[in-house]
């Protein structure tokens, strides 16, 4: 985890997984496999279908903010596509490793209410941290990064209603080892702040309402 700089316009001082906004390059292919595990029931049809680009922007962005890449060493090394964007592909070809796409799992969706002055329509993702490689050296938008123990986690400042909540669902995620699956989890804050923690509710307009 990581602090966001207290000179953020947006939840300032608080700590909170590495993530950020999908960029055009996330659309494209990396040019390594891409062996996405399918979402489990509980996903709307924008993340089903788009699920691959969720997914680097995901991998880029652990990059980018927290200097790790999350990969496995290549057994079939490649050289680094000159000019290639995002550098984070670059990275892990000079690094001599593929990006851990099967290692992600869905676990979570957060969607604010159009009343909120940052609206935002977020997907979590969990992977095993031992195969983040590399040492924290991020982009200056987290500070204080690292590895933070669970019986920490409750003396940190953070959004509990959002980060609080997909650790929690990331933890039953891990508890269940593979033997069976489980459902992504959405958090909705409705048009009165009444909040639904759930899958995606049949009573709900389709992810593509919401910007």
């Amino acid at each position: 985890m990581g602090r966001r700089h207290r000179a953020s316009g947006f939840m300032p001082s608080v700590y909170v997984f590495p993530g950020g906004r999908l960029e055009a390059t996330d659309r494209r292919p990396s040019g390594f496999p891409e062996a996405l595990a399918s979402p489990t029931s509980g996903v709307d049809s924008v993340t089903r279908r788009e699920i691959a680009c969720f997914a680097r922007a995901a991998i880029r962005e652990t990059y980018e903010e927290t200097g790790l890449l999350l990969g496995h060493p290549d057994t079939a090394p490649r050289a680094a596509a000159v000019g290639r964007e995002p550098a984070v592909w670059q990275a892990f070809a000079r690094a001599g490793l593929v990006p851990a796409f099967s290692a992600l799992t869905l676990v979570a969706r957060a969607i604010t209410p159009a009343g909120s002055p940052r609206r935002f329509h977020t997907r979590f993702f969990l992977a095993d941290g031992t195969a983040a490689r590399g040492t924290f050296r991020g982009d200056g938008e987290l500070e204080d990064l690292r590895w933070v123990p669970l019986a920490d986690v409750a003396s940190l400042p953070l959004p509990a209603e959002v980060t609080g909540l997909v650790l929690r669902e990331a933890l039953a995620h891990h508890a269940l080892a593979g033997r069976r699956r489980r459902p992504a989890l959405l958090r909705w804050v409705g048009e009165r702040s009444c909040h639904r923690i759930e899958p995606w509710p049949r009573s709900l307009p389709d992810a593509a309402q919401f910007p």
